[in-house]
């Protein structure tokens, strides 16, 4: 196995949380560089890697094979753009981009130089969304009616990160957290026909918004996509109710804790949700009515990884494309314009 040269763009959270303990630990990958402007953190962490001072300096080393694009969304379509033109492969955070037309040029570009470009979006890898992608693959509930996909949070206080609370293209909630809710409502109903949206600000002194509600319409259903940073008491993280049953799930996904407690992945336990977390399924088969706990699926980001290493070594599909990326862009441009004409906006 031929080690992929990576390198992280940042050693914020995105960093040392989400990419470097899986880039370590996977044989496919090599931790080789990450561009830190002023400290040497993943040095501390990692003594082998190499820091690059500047975005030119890292993108002018040979060796680098892949570039992970993880610092702030306004900086992703300029970064991921200068990445490309390099010939490095890449993977851009979510949101991919702040616009459309900008995706568009990106995957333009990615196929032009014949590089593999795909978009981070982990929360495909939680053991929550898995538990409930299963239970509709193998049609429990029959035909969706409706759906629900809540990802809350309570922190009323203004993050201390300036770029998050700073209104510009690509930031707020519904950029932030509203990209892995439509991402996951496209992959488990498909994309909408239209969509229907309320976006607010609610935090005190915030200029960015932290609450939004956004109806997708399909030909037979509806799905409800919701985030607030005021809920302390969270809601189930998925409500899906069809023709035949309903099946309740909270949000609860262990790997992101697990990860901020320095725990390396990989082992039969890694990404299992403990017992109490299991979803409830009320539904009928065969003219029986069903009412169980089902336990959960495992969860693991370092599939997405797998992937990515198939798809560069063994020219597969990236596991997230751009084209994935930019589905979720065209749903947000619509929410945004629904918010501000109060109305439906058809795709």
């Amino acid at each position: 196995m031929q080690a992929i040269n990576t390198a992280l763009c940042s050693f914020g959270m995105s960093g040392w949380v989400f990419h470097a303990p899986f880039i370590t630990t996977n044989p496919g990958f090599n931790f080789y560089g990450v561009w830190e402007r002023t400290k040497n953190l993943a040095k501390e962490k990692y003594p082998s890697v190499k820091t690059f001072s500047t975005l030119e300096e890292l993108l002018a080393d040979k060796n680098v094979e892949l570039v992970i694009v993880n610092t702030p969304s306004v900086t992703h379509y300029d970064y991921a753009t200068q990445v490309i033109r390099a010939g490095k492969h890449l993977i851009v955070e979510k949101p991919f981009t702040a616009t459309v037309e900008q995706a568009e040029e990106l995957i333009a570009l990615a196929e032009k130089k014949k590089v593999k470009l795909s978009v981070y979006q982990n929360r495909r890898y939680d053991s929550d969304y898995r538990t409930v992608k299963k239970i509709l693959d193998q049609g429990w509930l029959g035909n969706i009616i409706d759906a629900e996909i809540h990802y809350d949070r309570y922190v009323p206080e203004l993050s201390y990160k300036v770029h998050k609370e700073t209104p510009t293209p690509g930031v707020g909630c519904l950029y932030d957290l509203g990209s892995h809710l439509i991402d996951q409502a496209i992959q488990l109903f498909g994309m909408p026909i239209a969509v229907f949206a309320d976006i607010a600000t609610n935090r005190p002194g915030s200029k960015v918004d932290d609450y939004f509600d956004l109806k997708l319409f399909y030909t037979n259903h509806r799905v409800t996509l919701k985030s607030s940073y005021y809920v302390r008491e969270p809601m189930p993280g998925y409500q899906i109710h069809g023709t035949l049953g309903s099946f309740i799930k909270h949000k609860t996904d262990v790997q992101e804790t697990d990860l901020q407690a320095h725990k390396k992945p990989g082992g039969n336990e890694w990404g299992v949700e403990p017992e109490s977390q299991k979803g409830l399924l009320h539904t009928e088969k065969d003219g029986k009515v069903i009412k169980e706990y089902i336990r959960s699926e495992k969860g693991n980001y370092g599939d997405y990884y797998d992937a990515v290493y198939d798809a560069i070594r063994n020219n597969k599909k990236v596991p997230v494309s751009g084209e994935d990326g930019m589905k979720v862009i065209q749903v947000i441009e619509a929410a945004i314009k629904s918010n501000k004409e109060k109305m439906v906006i058809e795709l």
